[in-house]
């Protein structure tokens, strides 16, 4: 049975593809440690339907995202996961410094047939991509990400960044340094916790 926060939102041929991609993160996991082994038994409602809400919140169809550190694949593997269906042209670049786990996201590519480039190298390296969404997961703190972020953001673009119950103090310290419009989201899957959506964003 779909949860019901999917209801609605992702066909069954997503789904099916989700299922998958959460029976291979198991499979993988005890070699890689893709996510911490204390959040597998939630798994598909901690870092699934937690990175299907990122995805949820774009608005638009847009032709580029990147994901900086995308480690397991969340949220990157699973919006490229539902943009197969709802932003075919959108290409996506997940970057990724690890060659282990750049590898399992290989897999996940060619798996589930995926319009995206993984990038093994460290995002402050990388070229800028200039992306119009630019995500990032449990990466840094935003004072030590939007650097990051502004990097690869193309003008006009938005960086969509889920952040724990510490959001408000990343916020608070980020603005010492840089100026942006931030729209704060509730989290459907951890009350204490938000999706900052950043827009225009600059140094002081």
């Amino acid at each position: 049975m779909m949860p019901q926060s999917l209801d609605g939102n992702v066909s069954r041929e997503t789904h099916e593809k989700l299922q998958a991609l959460e029976a291979l993160v198991r499979r993988w996991n005890p070699r890689i440690n893709l996510v911490a082994a204390s959040t597998l038994d939630d798994l598909w409602a901690r870092h699934i339907v937690d990175s299907m809400q990122v995805f949820e919140l774009v608005g638009q169809p847009v032709t580029s995202w990147v994901d900086l550190g995308s480690g397991g694949g969340f949220p990157g593997i699973v919006c490229a996961i539902m943009a197969l269906e709802q932003m075919p042209d959108c290409h996506f670049t997940l970057v990724e410094s690890d060659k282990r786990k750049a590898a399992f996201l290989l897999v996940c590519q060619q798996q589930f047939s995926l319009n995206l480039t993984v990038r093994v190298e460290r995002a402050e390296q990388l070229s800028p991509v200039s992306a119009d969404v630019v995500s990032a997961r449990a990466l840094a703190p935003l004072p030590q990400l939007l650097p990051l972020v502004h990097r690869h953001l193309a003008l006009g673009g938005i960086a969509l960044l889920p952040k724990g119950k510490n959001h408000m103090a990343e916020l608070e310290a980020a603005r010492a340094e840089w100026q942006f419009d931030v729209t704060s989201h509730d989290s459907k899957t951890d009350e204490s916790a938000r999706i900052l959506a950043l827009k225009d964003i600059q140094r002081v």
